[in-house]
């Protein structure tokens, strides 16, 4: 993920927003559970956000016969629970509200029928001296069923409001203290929460004075194992709701986080956080290797030989020493090319050059058959395997089925990227017209000489009188034989060195279309296979910058 720093300042408003987004890309990447959970916490601390930020929540959770409730009568200095010896005696959440204004939309949402107004909004003096000021805030003290009860529906309530309040306190006995459930299953799974935890050791007046701190400091051992600070808010205090023993200093403890009105925002932050850490986790650690050079050039060459344009390459140096001959060879013998089809139009390329729109052309390559279709498929693969390394295996899974968004449509596009490729199947090469040019002449002489030779055959058959024909001083061959002669070697050698370049030549125009070909491939790669991945390859960009925004650790 990506690095960020330690001293940047966070707010909650941001961290929100950046779970948010994280969420959303996460969605269809990501463990489904994990994501879940990161939108529950988003709806909560929407919902929270939405309600009273002056008043605090506070809710006493404990076992059975931990003396919650009459804890809860004592700090609230009321007999506001039924506490009695039998047990359970909370069936239904109970709220002590100091600070009504306000308080009724914020209980509403926790499901709290029974409502019991202490007193007006809490004024805690704060500071010393010159600097002493009062800090004023609402409180929701809440008493809530036993968190081990054997009625589901008690245990159901406990589940929706650990998840709720903002400050939560755990009520223990001296007797069940130690009690595996709770440890395991409620204070560890929210140890996170140190700073708006509190730990009551209750019933203190049961144990003998001597033994209360050695009992103090087994349970302080216990939450620090289970990840508390058991420093601050969460040190575990002693008291007595029997005797008032430690009462005034955990009612002042509470009011003071009341006052402060800040609980409610940490513990927000600390579940965005949570929550964040939780996606951060799931995705895996490291970042994709990306996109480079290297890996577009494999992966275009590994789709050209999927889409043969050797073949294609191929046919097209056929089809020019084809095309040179009709120009190149003797003209006698000519003729005869033109009952040999050109292989570009055998592949149905070459027409399509006369077409107004050759994006829409299909070409006669042969389809694709398993061996080139794994070709295709490896070449994809090992791309996105390459690409993504150094991610965590879920967005490497993601970059893979991004890299295959286009597999069924891979054969057609590859199909229309040669079609799409100029061959320049009409143009003709220079030396063509100048090796033309002699072959007529080399015709013309040989014709004339033919011509002469006929007259002097026709004049010695009709008995006319003819002076013999010239002849090349040291040449015993009349003049229109050497034409003859001279005409047909002359064709004859231009067609064997035509053949020989449109041999070189077709050499040079194949690796052309080669490169041209390549060119074609190498943007449907880029359009069907690396567009989606690089749109893939920044999600994880902006994955890992919003998990880093929610979750960054406040200075």
């Amino acid at each position: 993920m990506s690095p960020r720093s330690r001293n940047e300042t966070v707010s909650l408003s941001e961290r929100i927003e950046g779970l948010a987004r994280a969420t959303e890309i996460a969605e269809g990447r990501l463990d489904a559970d994990v994501v879940q959970r990161a939108r529950h916490t988003l709806d909560t601390a929407g919902q929270r956000r939405a309600l009273s930020a002056d008043h605090t929540v506070v809710g006493f959770f404990g076992a059975t016969g931990s003396g919650k409730s009459t804890l809860f009568n004592a700090v609230a200095g009321q007999e506001l629970a039924r506490a009695a010896a039998r047990r359970p005696t909370t069936s239904k959440p109970l709220a002590a509200i100091w600070g009504e204004e306000g308080s009724q939309p914020l209980l509403d949402w926790l499901d709290v029928a029974d409502r019991r107004v202490v007193g007006p909004a809490l004024s805690v003096s704060t500071g010393s001296g010159r600097r002493a000021s009062t800090a004023q805030g609402g409180l929701v003290l809440l008493d809530l069923p036993d968190f081990d009860s054997v009625t589901s529906e008690h245990r159901q309530i406990v589940q929706r409001m650990v998840g709720l309040v903002d400050v939560v306190v755990w009520v223990v006995d001296p007797q069940k203290y130690a009690d595996a459930v709770l440890h395991q299953d409620f204070v560890q799974p929210l140890a996170r929460h140190g700073a708006v935890t509190m730990v009551v050791l209750n019933q203190a007046d049961r144990l003998a004075e001597r033994d209360v701190p050695g009992v103090l400091a087994s349970l302080t051992d216990l939450v620090r194992q289970d990840g508390l600070p058991a420093t601050g808010q969460s040190a575990p205090v002693a008291v007595s709701a029997a005797t008032g023993q430690g009462i005034e200093f955990l009612r002042e403890r509470i009011h003071a986080v009341a006052a402060g009105r800040a609980a409610a925002g940490q513990r927000l932050e600390t579940d965005v956080q949570h929550a964040a850490r939780e996606l951060a986790d799931a995705a895996g650690q490291g970042d994709p290797h990306g996109i480079d050079k290297a890996a577009g050039e494999r992966l275009t060459e590994g789709l050209a030989r999927a889409g043969g344009i050797e073949m294609v390459a191929d046919a097209a140096a056929r089809s020019y020493r084809l095309r040179a001959g009709r120009h190149t060879g003797w003209i006698a013998t000519r003729w005869l090319s033109r009952f040999r089809k050109d292989p570009l139009k055998r592949l149905h390329i070459e027409s399509h050059e006369k077409t107004s729109d050759p994006g829409v052309h299909h070409t006669s390559v042969p389809a694709m058959d398993a061996s080139r279709r794994a070709a295709a498929d490896s070449a994809v693969r090992g791309f996105a395997d390459e690409v993504s390394a150094g991610a965590g295996e879920p967005w490497r899974r993601s970059v893979r089925a991004a890299a295959r968004t286009n597999e069924h449509r891979l054969p057609d596009t590859l199909d229309q990227a040669v079609a799409r490729t100029k061959f320049s199947a009409h143009r003709s090469s220079w030396w063509w017209l100048a090796f033309d040019l002699l072959q007529w002449l080399a015709m013309l002489v040989t014709v004339l000489g033919l011509l002469w030779l006929l007259g002097l055959f026709l004049a010695q058959y009709f008995q006319i009188q003819l002076p013999p024909p010239p002849t090349v001083q040291d040449f015993p061959l009349p003049v229109p034989t050497l034409m003859v002669l001279t005409g047909v070697v002359l064709a004859l050698f231009l067609a064997l060195t035509g053949a020989v370049l449109a041999s070189l030549a077709s050499r040079v125009h194949a690796s052309g279309v080669r490169r041209r070909l390549l060119r074609s491939v190498r943007e449907a790669a880029t359009e069907s296979v690396e567009a989606p991945v690089r749109r893939e390859l920044e999600a994880h960009r902006e994955f890992a910058d919003a998990v880093a925004r929610a979750g960054l650790t406040s200075r």
